[in-house]
């Protein structure tokens, strides 16, 4: 595999670009997988999330996907700055998990592991350590691999929330604590919603030359925000405005591949919106090309994507909201991402 070594951190700024360092080319993707929280409801939600029949269906998502892509629903693509890897492992349907490499000292560092073979062939071609799982959340999707691949490296640990039921955890993070494998830096930050002790991990990306990354789980994708099904509207706000200040620069690397979809129904929200306009172009030719879209970047995230856009006058007159006499702005906002959150629940279930 080629590795894109971006010349410089930021790249000219063309439609749909989203200023990502110049280098980085997008992985091909196969067509889009169903999404098995699709039709959740709130006792299906507690059947996948809090007992074994959960387990037992992903275990049926990890043979059907295994079956129908045998080599992955895409090419992954590394990305690569002096000293540091990454390397997208596509696994089920739609998931990413990430090998975060420390190339100097060959130790590793895999987040979201949900399919063991997956990640264990890409330890095993890229001749790496596995020091650490970094695991955002309790879900079977994104937590399913913990326990084979701890046995197969015992020196591996697993950091998460202790607020979540993460298979195998055996380091306990607080918020803003920091983890290092080798040269690597992550930082936790709780990021409660999702569920109640998702988590989110941010790889220092100074000493390598390069902006922050952000391994969203489900707390953040390309345009969209994963479902609060533990939290309130409030919570997901706070959650998501802690992502916002990590910077404009930062690259999102997101737990799925939802680009096209979630663009499609922002676009239904925003019509005038020349940034979301252009993405979506951008999106519609990259997957008719069975490519990737991430990562992209925070600040592009706030021109187009309605769930961190709730502080925008546009969105909020679209939605027919309106601030009330002393009602506090934060507020207001939740309110506008409780409304954007219902429709597009909405526009899921069509």
């Amino acid at each position: 595999q080629s590795c894109h070594r971006p010349a410089g951190q930021r790249a000219s700024q063309e439609p749909g670009s989203g200023g990502l360092p110049e280098g980085v080319e997008y992985i091909p993707t196969r067509k889009k997988g169903k999404n098995p929280m699709k039709p959740v409801g709130v006792a299906w939600y507690s059947l996948y999330a809090r007992t074994r029949l959960g387990y037992l269906f992903y275990q049926r998502q990890v043979k059907k996907a295994r079956e129908r892509y045998p080599h992955g629903h895409s090419v992954p693509q590394p990305y690569c700055f002096p000293g540091v890897k990454i390397l997208p492992i596509p696994v089920l349907s739609n998931n990413y998990s990430y090998l975060v490499i420390d190339t100097g000292s060959s130790q590793a560092a895999v987040i979201d592991p949900s399919d063991p073979l997956a990640v264990q062939a890409a330890i095993e071609e890229e001749g790496v350590m596995l020091e650490a799982i970094f695991c955002t959340h309790k879900h079977w999707d994104h937590s399913g691999g913990n326990e084979a691949l701890c046995q197969k490296h015992n020196s591996c640990r697993v950091y998460g929330s202790a607020l979540d039921a993460i298979p195998q955890l055996t380091n306990p993070l607080a918020d803003r604590e920091k983890v290092s494998v080798g040269s690597l830096t992550f930082e936790a930050l709780a990021t409660p919603g999702h569920t109640v002790g998702h988590m989110v991990f941010v790889l220092d990306g100074g000493p390598f030359g390069s902006p922050p990354c952000l391994f969203s789980g489900d707390l953040l994708f390309l345009a969209g925000c994963g479902r609060p099904f533990e939290g309130s509207p409030e919570t997901m706000l706070a959650s998501l405005d802690v992502a916002v200040g990590l910077g404009e620069d930062t690259l999102l690397w997101p737990g799925h591949e939802y680009a096209l979809e979630c663009l499609t129904f922002a676009s239904l929200l925003e019509l005038d919106n020349s940034a979301l306009e252009q993405k979506l172009q951008w999106a519609v030719q990259q997957r008719q090309e069975k490519r990737s879209t991430c990562p992209s970047t925070l600040g592009e995230e706030q021109t187009y994507n309605p769930f961190l856009r709730t502080h925008r006058p546009e969105l909020q007159e679209a939605l027919g909201l309106w601030q009330g006499g002393g009602e506090d702005p934060d507020a207001f906002r939740a309110r506008v991402l409780k409304e954007v959150r219902r429709r597009k629940d909405l526009y899921q279930a069509t």
